[in-house]
């Protein structure tokens, strides 16, 4: 079992986490509420396409950031110069809350941390790349904790930081409601290979939540014949299954999906789908071999990568040596 943290010589911690991926296999919009989020009806899937978060202890007093403390004393991004490396990115917050709340309950004042975020997941893409990050940042920051926070702690901050990171969280396959924050296990036999198509340039969710709100639609939040298909494992099942009430939205806002989406069923997937609020099309395949050639045919035309799940949700990764 790999160890939390690792040690250099003058006894400054290092600790890493993995952060997964989501695609969601179901998601059903409904009514603005009066918070001004929709509700929703998702079932998620976490996927082995991942980034990776490394904190690192630095010998040097807190720094003051924004008027506040913050333990972050340095941000470098490896992988997508468009991510934010200040406190408006997710994970800083993340780190910088789970602080707060170990000083709010008593807890001493501790080593400033660098932050470095190696990207594997789009930004931007409908696959919850900032979420997984924030969820990771907690999972890593926690280790270095002298007393962690539980668990369920845990799921407290990360649902007040974005409706996406509870699921990042914990991982697995879970049906979400409420704003996706809401999680109930879903069970899920076998595993389901993907092929993913990513776009050059990201969607904005909000953006594409009103461009859905501009259209005549109607909601689809029933998910038990899906769930019965992942309780059999039956691919074929799964694939029929599939719905995304914001593709409509994305394929409005970007047409070229339509022809990503087209072109991967052509190429053998069994089924294509935006991820969440796109840009990302995840083409479901019958096995590992169709989704390699999936996406080498999808690769003619853009960035791709394979990914399988379900997938753990974020979880320490430290391994070898400091």
């Amino acid at each position: 079992m790999p160890r939390q943290t690792l040690e250099d010589q003058r006894g400054l911690r290092t600790v890493t986490a993995t952060a997964h991926s989501k695609v969601n296999l179901h998601l059903g919009v409904g009514p603005v509420r009066e918070d001004g989020y929709h509700e929703l009806v998702t079932i998620f899937q976490a996927l082995s396409l991942h980034d990776e978060i490394i904190l690192r202890e630095v010998d040097q007093d807190p720094r003051q950031v924004a008027g506040q403390e913050s333990i972050i004393a340095g941000f470098e991004v490896n992988g997508n110069p468009s991510v934010p490396t200040d406190s408006s990115n997710l994970a800083w917050r993340a780190i910088d809350k789970l602080y707060a709340w170990h000083r709010a309950h008593g807890g001493k004042q501790l080593l400033p941390v660098t932050l470095e975020l190696n990207k594997g997941i789009p930004a931007a893409g409908g696959m919850a790349g900032g979420s997984a990050d924030a969820a990771a940042a907690l999972r890593a920051f926690n280790a270095l904790l002298p007393h962690p926070a539980s668990e369920e702690v845990l799921l407290e901050l990360s649902a007040e930081l974005g409706s996406d990171v509870p699921f990042t969280l914990s991982g697995g396959t879970q049906r979400g409601t409420g704003r996706g924050e809401n999680l109930t296990p879903v069970i899920s036999t076998g595993t389901y290979h993907w092929a993913l198509a990513f776009a050059k340039e990201g969607l904005s969710t909000p953006a594409v939540f009103a461009k859905l709100d501009t259209m005549q639609r109607s909601s689809h939040l029933d998910t038990r014949e899906l769930a019965l298909a992942l309780r059999s494992g039956d691919v074929h099942e799964v694939a029929a299954n599939l719905h995304n009430d914001m593709q409509a939205a994305a394929l409005s806002m970007r047409p070229s999906l339509r022809t990503t989406l087209e072109r991967g069923q052509r190429a053998g997937a069994l089924r294509g789908i935006v991820s969440g609020s796109g840009p990302t099309c995840a083409f479901l395949c019958e096995d590992a071999l169709i989704a390699q050639e999936v996406a080498a045919e999808l690769g003619l035309y853009g960035a791709v990568a394979v990914a399988s799940g379900p997938a753990p949700g974020a979880q320490l990764s430290n391994l070898g040596q400091a």
